[in-house]
């Protein structure tokens, strides 16, 4: 049984992750609402569907988004804001290692920043 348990533990130590450990809370600190939130392996044409379906997340606002993908955990993630229509990506989060992003967006120098946890 010590073995197991060592085992297990190690794993975790080393990083080995699981599906449900992809999961990651995504804040959003760019001053505007966003309408849509879109998640994409890095470098692909492909985002997907809106993953904030029919709901805005507000400027200052954090929520959890459910990430299964473990086959590629580096991903991309575009947002459409809501006052404006405009599009905004942030490159390279390895979702299987983050438990946390805050997206930071400049409007008017255009610079996008992100602080991950």
């Amino acid at each position: 049984m010590f073995k197991k348990i060592a085992l297990i533990g190690l794993l975790a130590a080393a990083g080995v992750t699981h599906a449900a450990d992809a999961d990651f809370t995504l804040v959003n600190r760019t001053g505007y609402a966003l309408n849509e939130v879109y998640i994409s392996p890095t470098k692909m044409d492909n985002w997907g569907k809106d993953r904030l379906g029919s709901n805005q997340l507000p400027n200052g606002i954090a929520r959890k988004f459910k990430f299964g993908d473990t086959k590629h955990c580096v991903q991309d993630i575009k947002v459409v804001f809501t006052d404006d229509e405009s599009e905004v990506e942030w490159e390279g989060f390895n979702l299987c290692e983050l438990d946390k992003i805050t997206l930071r967006y400049n409007r008017k120098t255009g610079d996008v920043s992100a602080d991950t946890e």
